[in-house]
């Protein structure tokens, strides 16, 4: 009878080192399958963060016929929003820096004063369409289409009022930049003229 039980003990205590080496193998297998798929994740973020990081370098090494750098508003994206303006054809929303929005909020042009140099404004332009979500009728930007900018620089733009006007034109088909090559004779010093007292800046910061 000692023998059956001892053999019993025996096979059971077989069995749970079975049990036991299964379930290490298959804790092993998993940290391996989590650990290629976190591998993996780093990688793709990785490739996906190259490829913004190239498509930037292809936009900020543009210079415009001008001279000026579309590095120089390295950033743009994140500027805080000056006002809006819309056309038949085009939603344009304005966006400053942060030295064109601190002067923007001590009062210029408002209070007689020029913008300080290094001061940098962007409009930027969509194409718009009908919301087919919204409950009620309202038009919503579509497609990217251009950045207007403008900086602010006294001594190297000493002809045009102080500041440099330069127009980058964007594709959706290609997703790539280009330089306007008619931004020297497009719409900027002569347009802006007529609002010269207000160092030619025709937005205002909106109250928000």
């Amino acid at each position: 009878m000692s023998g059956l039980v001892t053999k019993s003990v025996a096979r059971e205590q077989q069995e749970q080192k079975i049990e036991t080496r299964t379930a290490v193998k298959r804790i092993a297998a998993f940290a391996i399958v989590a650990t290629a798929v976190a591998v993996l994740a780093v990688l793709v973020a990785a490739a996906l963060y190259a490829q913004g990081q190239d498509k930037d370098k292809d936009k900020y090494s543009l210079i415009s016929p001008s001279g000026i750098a579309f590095s120089d508003f390295r950033g743009y994206e994140d500027w805080a929003d000056v006002s809006s303006a819309r056309t038949d054809e085009i939603l344009k929303v304005i966006v400053a820096n942060p030295a064109m929005i601190k002067a923007y909020k001590a009062g210029v042009p408002g209070n007689g004063q020029p913008f300080p140099d290094g001061s940098m404004i962007a409009k930027l332009q969509w194409k718009h369409k009908k919301s087919t979500e919204a409950p009620f009728v309202v038009e919503v930007p579509d497609v990217f289409t251009q950045a207007f900018v403008m900086e602010k620089d006294s001594k190297r733009f000493p002809k045009t009022g102080g500041w440099g006007y330069a127009v980058f034109n964007y594709d959706a088909a290609t997703d790539k930049f280009t330089a306007d090559p008619k931004s020297l004779s497009d719409c900027g010093y002569a347009c802006h003229t007529p609002v010269k007292a207000k160092d030619y800046i025709f937005h205002p910061y909106q109250k928000r």
